[in-house]
């Protein structure tokens, strides 16, 4: 799950709800172009069993071999209408929405042809409703979430792995063809006047615009916040791995295993795992190439790296897969919930620092392309009229094009939904996902891609409880009322 965002991105999973479309092509698309060097094909670097800790990677950083516009020093002026910090999933998406309209866009990040280093994971629904899946380089048709031993629960609906190299040159092209200027460089600082902000670069260029956006990921230091950031964390191990075979379906992404089998001879992980559980999830390409995740969906304070490595290494042990060689590893540490940044303020955000981040699940990317649009008309029905619409009232409308009220209402609904998670061990989480999964499929998938009303979510919750086993009941009425009253309380103070 956490591979739908990553290394602290510069981020970085709606839509009105439509029913699966399943294109015969769609499903039968190849394994990704992933390049075995002669030593991984004949396992000179296999680790030793079920251990993948020994290996390191074999994949490098990779860069796209792409004709930007580049911005040049020496032109003068040095103005644009929007400066974007980032060139991640979220901001080349916002670049290549707003030029599109004719505004003048710069783009500034220390490396905008460097390949992402995450793996990004997305319901194909949501990128056919964006015009986006053919940067699918892998999809599932069907997904499954073992609750326990004893039981499976099988989703009918496709999953598939974002193709990084697809996307960015997708939108990297978008970019080019609208004008968008990129400048390599990090930014140092921002300087905000009545009117127009201005950027200091660490090569020294000065850049000025009538709206900065700040796509550079959760470390930013740009976008403020009023409110103290308590945020739940989702940490993760990800590994693209080649093995002598694993027992994954082919034709099936494991969403979440969250089977403690594997830790019969590990009493200490077999503890700490009660109290604050982790759960594989796996992407099997084919037979012996499997992208595997062990995750904390999320915990505060923030669980060991060391133990989420060390789980899933019993894990693998268990499950006798036999690493032969990582070609890719990611660590992911996600901020989940929180307080949104202030509203309105002299910069705008999008991606991970924006709080699109869904506070139960982690995901972000969809929701992010599918958002980006709308920030992209707010931005345009200021800065490309007549009026040229500048200063605190730009702010306020795309700050509020971002966070209109029933989003931010929805967000507080799904925060409280994350507060309610942390305070379940693992019983308690498989109890829940038991009853999540069993709801209409209308509700699940609504709330997992952030698209249902708050009415819908009301809804969702009484069905949730109705359909839960009485232990998850008992889990709901003990452990939900502080996390609900805390709701209650930001909602009536966001409708004030």
């Amino acid at each position: 799950m956490a591979t739908c965002l990553g290394l602290f991105p510069p981020s970085p999973a709606g839509k009105a709800f439509q029913p699966n479309h399943k294109s015969p092509l769609l499903f039968s698309s190849p394994k990704p172009h992933i390049t075995l060097s002669r030593k991984s094909r004949y396992g000179i670097q296999s680790s030793k069993f079920g251990s993948f800790l020994d290996l390191n990677p074999e994949s490098k950083p990779e860069f796209l071999d792409f004709d930007l516009s580049w911005f040049d020093p020496a032109d003068r002026p040095r103005c644009f209408d929007v400066i974007i910090i980032g060139a991640g999933p979220a901001g080349l998406r916002l670049a290549e929405q707003v030029s599109g309209y004719g505004i003048k866009v710069c783009c500034v990040d220390p490396s905008p042809l460097s390949m992402w280093p995450n793996n990004y994971g997305v319901w194909v629904d949501e990128f056919e409703n964006l015009g986006l899946v053919d940067c699918l380089d892998k999809t599932w048709p069907m997904t499954c979430v073992h609750i326990d031993d004893d039981k499976t629960k099988y989703l009918d609906r496709p999953y598939g792995r974002v193709g990084r190299k697809e996307l960015k040159t997708k939108l990297l092209e978008n970019c080019a063809s609208n004008g968008v200027r990129f400048h390599k460089a990090k930014v140092l600082n921002l300087e905000h006047k009545e009117f127009q902000s201005s950027i200091v670069c660490d090569d020294g260029t000065e850049l000025r615009a009538s709206l900065v956006v700040d796509a550079s990921g959760f470390a930013s230091t740009f976008t403020e916040y009023d409110k103290p950031r308590n945020h739940g964390y989702q940490i993760a191990h990800g590994i693209l791995a080649e093995v002598d075979c694993h027992p994954f379906d082919l034709d099936k992404m494991v969403l979440m295993d969250w089977r403690d089998s594997h830790m019969g001879n590990e009493p200490y992980l077999r503890a700490n795992n009660s109290k604050i559980p982790t759960f594989l999830y796996a992407m099997p390409f084919d037979s012996n190439l499997v992208f595997l995740e062990e995750t904390s969906l999320v915990s505060r304070p923030l669980l060991s790296y060391m133990e989420v490595k060390n789980r899933m290494v019993a894990r693998l042990r268990h499950l006798g897969i036999r690493v032969k060689n990582v070609i890719e590893n990611e660590k992911c540490v996600i901020p989940m919930g929180g307080p949104l940044p202030k509203i309105p303020q002299s910069v705008m955000a999008i991606g991970g620092t924006s709080g699109l981040v869904h506070p139960s699940t982690g995901y972000t990317v969809a929701r992010a392309m599918a958002l980006s649009p709308i920030v992209a008309d707010a931005i345009v029905e200021c800065l490309g009229s007549t009026r040229m619409i500048r200063g605190r009232p730009l702010h306020h409308r795309v700050w509020n094009g971002l966070w209109p009220l029933e989003r931010r209402c929805t967000r507080e609904f799904y925060s409280f939904g994350m507060e309610t998670l942390l305070k379940l061990d693992l019983n308690g989480t498989r109890r829940f996902f038991d009853a999540f999964f069993d709801l209409d499929p209308y509700y699940w998938q609504g709330f997992l891609s952030s698209r249902l009303s708050l009415r819908e979510l009301l809804f969702l919750s009484l069905s949730l409880f109705s359909n839960a086993s009485n232990p998850s009941r008992f889990d709901i009425v003990t452990k939900c009322p502080v996390p609900l009253v805390k709701m209650m309380g930001n909602l009536a103070l966001e409708t004030i």
